[in-house]
């Protein structure tokens, strides 16, 4: 990995360089996406299956687009019975974590006959993308149903694209059932987003999107958004690693990789006060690459976004730090949880050589669908809170606005709106 000082121009570079790699930085494609967009918009079905035929070479037609419960059943028959436990066990975990994130509804009143309160609504109806190209992610299917089951959603409709022969991949089909999605559908790309965001004969519509995908999915949930709500426009994976010269050298070069491996755009950052770490590290690379399953991605990533760099001090390693906003943060330092409270902006922190990144993407709990691309300074991770809406509550008996009814008035004429101020006048003209 390319080694540098870290200087007000490296730091500039690299953030420059990251920012590349946004779906915001890909407008070439965006009207591709609003050609499928329309064309689903107007054809619905017929247009979901022409695309699927066209981009997954599927017969998708309204007697298979939904997975049914037979396919569901072959599908436990298919996959590894250990598998299937691991998945229980990380959906406990899951579960449990975000019930903690659960909020309620709440009134407050006063002697006067005011009710002021907050009630909480679950989202009727969400729709969970799951990608099916490269790579199939069962973890990620637990992470984007679980809160939204914990949440008390009411129908989770799940769309994920099928193979050639028209069958969704057994491990995701077994995620789904085991987390509560309500439907599934051979569905995917921007096709996908479009049929959940307008619907379709088939796909009803959705009040929310939710899943991370490719450059074209992201750009579709963009195009969409105010149609329907989305969760976030995802960007690729990246890792962060905080070092001091207690770290040890295999494991943030085993960490790196676990992300680098992602794919060519993902980054790899390590941040240090040691020379020495920074060659060991380095040199653990490059080890681990030569015998890893993925060598060819990990190293186009390496050499596109892999970074390491050398600070002069710790406060300079975490102000760099907080200037990145990493998606997922590793702490390896003499006093990691000291270091935590000082980092303002990442998506997850995983505290300590023993909390490993893949620990948080497949068991701990938290979820690890998370704000990428520098938007850790104003997003969080996927949580309860994605599911839920809130609306306000107010109750005045006539003392209470007797009370204050002048001020009202007083307040709305300001702002020349007279109309405001005689809904609140008419209720006291007698007096």
């Amino acid at each position: 990995m390319r080694i540098q000082k870290l200087t007000k121009d490296t730091k500039k570079n690299l953030l420059e360089d990251l920012l590349k790699r946004s779906p915001n930085s890909y407008g070439q494609y965006e009207a591709s996406v609003q050609e499928i967009l329309n064309a689903v918009k107007e054809k619905k079905d017929a247009a979901l299956f022409d695309y699927t035929k066209k981009f997954d070479h599927a017969e998708i037609d309204s007697e298979n687009i939904l997975v049914t419960k037979e396919e569901i059943e072959e599908a436990y028959t298919l996959v590894d019975a250990s598998l299937v436990a691991v998945i229980r066990k990380a959906l406990h975990n899951i579960e449990d974590y975000h019930k903690k994130q659960m909020q309620y509804s709440w009134f407050d009143s006063k002697p006067d006959g005011t009710i002021l309160g907050q009630k909480v609504t679950p989202l009727q109806r969400v729709g969970v993308y799951v990608p099916g190209g490269k790579a199939v992610y069962p973890s990620s299917v637990l992470m984007n149903i679980m809160p939204a089951k914990v949440a008390g959603v009411d129908e989770i409709i799940m769309t994920t694209p099928p193979d050639k022969n028209g069958k969704v991949s057994p491990n995701t089909l077994v995620a789904a059932n085991e987390a509560g999605a309500t439907a599934i559908y051979k569905v995917g790309g921007a096709q996908a987003i479009a049929a959940l965001a307008y619907g379709t004969e088939s796909i009803p519509k959705v009040d929310k999107i939710v899943g991370p995908g490719n450059i074209y999915v992201a750009l579709a949930k963009k195009a969409v958004y105010g149609h329907v709500s989305i969760d976030s426009i995802a960007g690729p994976s990246e890792i962060l690693v905080v070092a001091d010269d207690t770290a040890n050298p295999r494991y943030v070069a085993a960490d790196l990789l676990s992300q680098a491996e992602h794919d060519e755009l993902a980054s790899a950052i390590l941040v240090t006060t040691s020379q020495e770490l920074a060659e060991k590290v380095s040199v653990e690379v490059d080890k681990f690459t030569a015998q890893l399953s993925r060598k060819a991605i990990i190293e186009k990533s390496l050499e596109n976004y892999g970074y390491i760099l050398i600070a002069d001090t710790l406060e300079d390693v975490i102000d760099v730090a907080n200037e990145i906003a990493s998606e997922h943060l590793e702490i390896m330092t003499a006093n990691p949880f000291d270091v935590m409270t000082k980092i303002r902006n990442a998506g997850a922190i995983f505290i300590g050589e023993y909390s490993s990144e893949p620990l948080g993407d497949y068991f701990a709990g938290p979820n690890h669908i998370l704000p990428t691309n520098g938007t850790a300074k104003f997003f969080s991770p996927l949580s309860v809170d994605d599911f839920i809406k809130k609306s306000s509550i107010i109750s005045y008996s006539r003392n209470a606005l007797e009370a204050v009814h002048e001020d009202i008035e007083s307040f709305a004429t300001s702002e020349q709106l007279t109309a405001h101020a005689n809904s609140i006048k008419v209720r006291f003209d007698n007096e």
